[in-house]
């Protein structure tokens, strides 16, 4: 029988077999090396990178230094009121019958007041508000004269009620223009009262029986008869009872006078507030309608909205009254202010306000650091509200106030980047490669955790990575 030679024999096909599985042992085993490492290595491989500086790049921009605080608006001025006296007639030695005053008509909070407005009414007669330094102490009327009484024409004038000049001395001229000024208001001005026509009846009844004495007196004498003694005594007697009542008379004329010259229309002491500004807001009400209108009856502010915020005394040396600040509320409304107090003295910090520009800033970034710094109070006015008009009292805001800036961009680092040596240098730890050097610098101004440098020479430049931790 013929053998096929194509045909491979079993022994070869077995031999084919076993190298081919050796081979793929082979490979298996060189796979299995390469993704098995010793114990030591796997260590190796867990532990954390060696520790090196942190650091930042230096950056080249424009600085603007700002402070920073939370305050809440407020109406400026607090000022309370109370009346000086008795509103309307005051009934010396009192009337049986006299009933007691009462509140009739309260203050309306946050009504504004203006020169000649009424406040309030009190047993159904008004409380009005004038301009003027001078507080009220006392009734003005016919007679009076002062600093109270020319502040009172002055009011008048400017309300459109002449008074026919400001002598300073409560005339005629002035009782008109009073009662002018009341009916405007729809209340009649404070004329006589019972007390005081009764006087007047009575003076003008005693000028008439001093008057009726004197004539008396002056016929009594005629067709006297008797001896040349008798007649000489009773001429004597006579001449006795004229002059004493002439003096009568005298004083009888002059009471009457002096009472009529204080005569007529006047100011109840309990009837005008003066404030030194107009116009004012009614902030709070202190009586209820039937009180006794004793003690505070209101307390009234400016009508201009303020805020009062605090900041450390470490950012109050930066400030000066006089700054522009800007103030946003909690939704985004903003407004111009003016700082005008610091620390509640009405002085500011105008010794240490020039660091803000030269590095005052930097000064205190560069230092290590103390204590917690106290708090110091600011007062902000805002002349023209805005949109802030509406916003009324008690909201807060946010005051950022310009305390310097850079003039242009400057190379800046961190803030943590500022070492100082035990001379008082200034210097940053540049990384170049593996190696770091120190590089002295100039501090300028501080804003937002960066801070103005300028190196001596060209030792520091835009990029440079600067050590701000280890």
């Amino acid at each position: 029988m013929k053998r096929d030679k194509r045909r491979p024999s079993s022994r070869t096909t077995r031999l084919g077999v076993i190298v081919g599985a050796v081979a793929l042992v082979g490979a298996g085993g060189w796979f299995a090396g390469t993704r098995m490492e010793s114990p030591a290595d796997a260590a190796a491989a867990h532990q954390p990178p060696k520790a090196g500086p942190v650091t930042v790049p230096v950056v080249q921009q424009a600085l603007t230094a700002t402070v920073v605080a939370q305050g809440s608006l407020e109406y400026g001025s607090l000022r309370s009121l109370t009346l000086a006296g008795p509103v309307g007639a005051s009934e010396e030695g009192g009337e049986s019958g006299a009933a007691a005053q009462r509140v009739t008509k309260v203050p309306t909070r946050g009504s504004v007041l203006r020169e000649g407005s009424v406040l309030m009414q009190v047993s159904g007669r008004p409380v009005l508000v004038l301009r003027g330094p001078v507080p009220m102490y006392r009734p003005i009327g016919p007679g009076a004269s002062g600093d109270d009484v020319r502040q009172l024409q002055n009011a008048l004038n400017r309300l459109g009620f002449a008074t026919g000049g400001v002598t300073g001395t409560y005339g005629q001229g002035t009782a008109s223009a009073v009662s002018r000024w009341y009916r405007s208001e729809g209340y009649a001005a404070q004329e006589p009262s019972t007390a005081d026509r009764q006087q007047l009846g009575q003076l003008e009844s005693a000028v008439s029986d001093a008057q009726l004495a004197l004539l008396t007196a002056q016929g009594s004498g005629e067709g006297t008869q008797g001896d040349g003694g008798s007649r000489t005594e009773s001429a004597q007697a006579r001449s006795l009872q004229i002059k004493s009542a002439r003096k009568q008379l005298e004083l009888a004329n002059s009471a009457l006078s002096a009472f009529r010259s204080a005569y007529g229309t006047k100011v109840p002491a309990g009837e005008v507030i003066f404030l030194p500004e107009l116009p004012v807001r009614v902030d709070r009400t202190k009586v209820r309608a039937g009180d006794a209108p004793d003690g505070e009856v209101a307390t009234v502010t400016s009508s201009d909205l303020v805020v009062e915020a605090v900041v450390p005394d470490t950012d109050a040396g930066s400030l000066r009254e006089g700054m522009t600040v800007r103030v946003t509320t909690q939704d985004g409304k903003e407004a111009k202010g003016v700082l005008d107090e610091i620390g509640g003295s009405g002085t500011g910090a105008e010794g240490s306000a020039g660091n803000a520009g030269t590095g005052g800033g930097a000064e205190q970034a560069g230092s290590s650091g103390g204590g917690a710094s106290a708090p110091v109070p600011l007062r902000i006015s805002i002349p023209k509200p805005g949109p802030l008009a509406g916003a009324g009292a008690g909201g807060t805001a946010t005051v950022t106030i310009k305390v310097g800036d850079s003039d242009g961009e400057v190379l800046a680092v961190p803030v943590a980047a500022i070492q100082t040596s035990a001379d008082g240098q200034a210097r940053v730890r540049v990384q170049r490669g593996k190696q770091s050097v120190d590089v002295d610098v100039d501090l300028g101004i501080s804003a937002d955790g960066l801070v103005a440098v300028k190196s001596k020479g060209s030792g520091l430049k835009e990029g440079d990575l600067v050590v701000v931790g280890l």
